[in-house]
């Protein structure tokens, strides 16, 4: 369904934050994105999402397909036209505005009023019953764990066929973080949503993705099945302990590759 082949992106013509990256994600699939912070997850969703113009960052190499459609030079707005939205880091809400003023401009671009209003009643009586008594609430009041469900929510109301979603688990506590990532797997099971999940909780991510990718450094370290990678001993120590958050990673500390100095990542004229 995406399809990202060999991608280099750039910053600024000079700043290499992702090199040769490819990865896959399959229709009605939850594929995980994982790594240190500074790996390159968010740069990866951006390069999808259209993003990367209002920041400097370009593909400079490599394709991405979204249904055999190339995308990677593609302006926003037309990508979530597509159907691939993302949800970015840091919980972006619309402080002044109400949770039903929020999520209602996640659906700008639907005309059908009939299946909004049934989307709305999904999202309050189902997915997210904490957002129904909070509906006339400005929006910057709320806690941490329902401006996350909001910000969810919201992207919901545009109908989905790709959710990028970039750590849901940023800054909550384990049991809104359980709730989260059960909601987000409800959603791929009844809403048939594809989600691209990044997350530098790589033990809460496992818990229910599908296939999972190892970024390090900008490059596709390690790929495979949830439970596989579960097992494999480099991650089980090195993320699935807690280590992998701010340590030297495996690949970096253990093995042959050393972790380069910034500079070796500047791309000389």
């Amino acid at each position: 369904m995406l399809k990202l082949e060999n991608v280099d992106v750039t910053y600024a013509g000079v700043i290499v934050a992702l090199e040769d990256v490819s990865l896959d994600v399959m229709e009605e699939s939850i594929i995980g994105l994982f790594g240190a912070n500074g790996a390159g997850k968010t740069t990866t969703l951006k390069a999808i999402s259209g993003l990367l113009m209002t920041e400097q960052g370009e593909v400079t190499k490599g394709t991405i397909k979204f249904e055999n459609i190339r995308i990677e030079r593609e302006h926003p707005e037309k990508i979530v036209k597509l159907g691939i939205v993302q949800v970015i880091e840091g919980r972006r809400i619309f402080e002044q505005l109400s949770v039903a003023d929020n999520l209602m401009a996640g659906a700008y671009l639907r005309t059908d009023k009939a299946g909004v209003k049934r989307d709305l009643e999904v999202i309050y009586n189902e997915y997210f019953p904490a957002l129904k008594p909070l509906r006339n609430k400005v929006s910057g009041y709320l806690s941490g764990g329902e401006q996350q469900m909001l910000v969810i929510a919201r992207s919901l109301l545009a109908r989905p066929r790709i959710m990028l979603l970039d750590e849901p688990s940023l800054g909550l506590a384990p049991l809104i973080v359980k709730n989260i990532l059960g909601i987000i797997k409800r959603i791929r099971d009844e809403q048939q949503t594809s989600i691209l999940l990044v997350e530098q909780n790589v033990k809460a991510g496992l818990s229910i993705v599908d296939y999972g990718y190892i970024l390090e450094n900008g490059r596709i370290m390690l790929k495979g099945e949830a439970g596989v990678l579960e097992k494999n001993p480099s991650v089980h120590e090195f993320y699935l302990h807690g280590v992998g958050g701010g340590a030297e990673s495996y690949w970096s500390s253990a093995s042959e590759q050393k972790r380069e100095p910034w500079l070796s990542r500047v791309r000389l004229a």
